[in-house]
């Protein structure tokens, strides 16, 4: 998934990177790293059907020789004929990609399947690779429930304190050598090394959401090394921090609206009058009433403050699947509760039921921290990375890049953005609600891409368009 800047950029004001030009914008030779490449990885049964295995890398690319961090990786054998491996990332970032591709055996279709080891990975600084950690179970908690929108002297204290605690933490319980090494750019030299361990000429590629951002740059870093690439949910690398937080206020302003239309056709909407406005008004004022007094909670101890109802809102627009949740968690919600919107809320931060957390928020801000320098971070240990801000991958096959019409998280108008800033980018549209294409329906969009990966010749732009991708 994409996490959404317009609800996590506020929790960390000030927490995001300083601006400047380290190390790690500098690439080594390729000799210096050629120990790293053509490793052969040990797989071994990890359950279901699922291989694992770990690949060596430099912690530091400009020092190759130095520390050696592991990356984790999961595969699913080819079941036919096999052409090779498709490396897939579903999204953060911060996300893990091997939770992710255990969790569903039949995100990859059937004919993919059959021609292609079907490989995922936790980046550096995810999960099991290295993972970046900050904050115990409890101040998690109060960071994550603390106003994003602070009213008055005591919030904006708060809000700094918290800033603060944070990057303090971060450099604590992870250091700072880690911290200045979990950026985008180490992770698509990563999946080079990856792409010659798994004994693949060239790279053959899904990345969702994020997963286009680090794909896009893996493209720029390596254009001749691609096979096929499909960059669906596309972010626009081009936007500053401050642009993209903007397009995401819209982009779900623009999923509100879907869901409170398709809300008034519900027997269980809690919105007595269909009026778009008066809806909205309403989300507001919930909003509000949660500022001043958190709702009710009868899971646990935990308050339902403004911020955890803002989160389980947004949460759920990602996808149409969540909007009969968040009837019902608004139902409640009106009504004083604010339970179910906490556990959507809980959901999206990754807060296990035993109440410890995965590390994705704190891997998601420390990424950023290193990725986008334009982010004040009067806090932070390490310096950011300076990128260009355009990409254009000059000596790469096609790219296909997705765009759906009413994505909450990328806006449709990024995708456009990225096919047309790479030098042979595909546009493809799907014409529906919710974050990302593949794999959600869109039949026709689906076989398209199918047919591109096994086949590395490229769709039409705009072959599916039309609503849901059907056509």
């Amino acid at each position: 998934m994409r996490r959404f800047i317009t609800i996590i950029c506020p929790v960390i004001a000030g927490v995001i990177a300083a601006a400047g030009l380290t190390g790690t914008a500098r690439a080594a030779a390729p000799e210096q790293v050629s120990d790293y490449y053509g490793q052969r990885l040990s797989w071994s049964a990890c359950g279901n059907g699922y291989e694992c295995t770990t690949l060596n890398v430099p912690l530091n690319y400009t020092k190759p020789a130095g520390k050696r961090i592991k990356i984790a990786m999961i595969r699913l054998p080819a079941t036919g004929k096999r052409i090779g491996s498709i490396v897939l990332n579903f999204g953060g970032p911060g996300a893990s990609g091997i939770d992710r591709l255990a969790a569903d055996k039949t995100f990859m279709s059937d004919s993919i399947r059959r021609r292609f080891d079907v490989v995922s990975f936790d980046p550096r600084g995810v999960g099991r690779s290295s993972p970046v950690r900050c904050l115990d179970t409890l101040r998690m908690d109060a960071m994550l429930s603390s106003d994003r929108t602070p009213d008055d002297r005591a919030e904006v204290a708060l809000r700094k304190l918290w800033d603060k605690e944070f990057a303090k933490a971060c450099k604590a319980n992870s250091g700072k050598e880690l911290l200045a090494h979990v950026g985008t750019y180490e992770a698509a030299r990563d999946m080079d090394v990856m792409r010659s361990a798994l004994g693949d000429r060239g790279l053959t590629y899904l990345g969702l959401s994020y997963g286009t951002y680090l794909g896009a740059r893996y493209a720029d870093l390596f254009p001749t090394r691609i096979r096929a690439m499909v960059l669906d949910g596309a972010m626009d690398p081009s936007l500053t921090s401050s642009e993209e937080s903007r397009a995401q206020t819209t982009g779900f302003g623009v999923a509100t609206e879907s869901f409170l239309r398709d809300c008034f056709k519900a027997d269980d909407c809690p919105f007595g009058k269909h009026s778009v406005s008066a809806a909205e008004k309403r989300l507001a004022a919930l909003l509000k009433r949660a500022d001043r007094a958190p709702l009710r909670n009868t899971y646990d101890g935990r308050q339902v403050t403004e911020a955890v109802v803002r989160t389980g809102l947004n949460a759920a627009l990602y996808s149409t699947a969540g909007w009969p949740h968040l009837r019902a968690a608004l139902t409640d919600a009106f009504k004083g509760d604010g339970t179910k919107l906490l556990l959507l809320a809980d959901g999206y931060n990754g807060r296990l039921p035993d109440g410890t957390y995965v590390n994705e928020t704190e891997a998601f801000l420390a990424i950023n921290c290193v990725d986008h320098p334009e982010m004040r971070c009067p806090h932070w240990p390490v310096k950011g990375t300076t990128f260009a801000r355009k990409v254009h991958a000059k000596g790469s096959p096609p790219i296909v890049v997705v765009g759906t019409t009413r994505d909450p998280a990328t806006p449709y108008k990024q995708a456009r953005a990225l096919a047309a800033q790479l030098s042979k980018g595909v546009l493809l549209t799907n014409d529906a609600d919710g974050h990302t294409a593949y794999s959600g329906g869109a039949s026709c969009l689906d076989r398209q891409i199918d047919r591109y990966l096994i086949t590395a010749k490229a769709p039409r732009p705009g072959a599916c368009a039309g609503r849901g991708g059907r056509a």
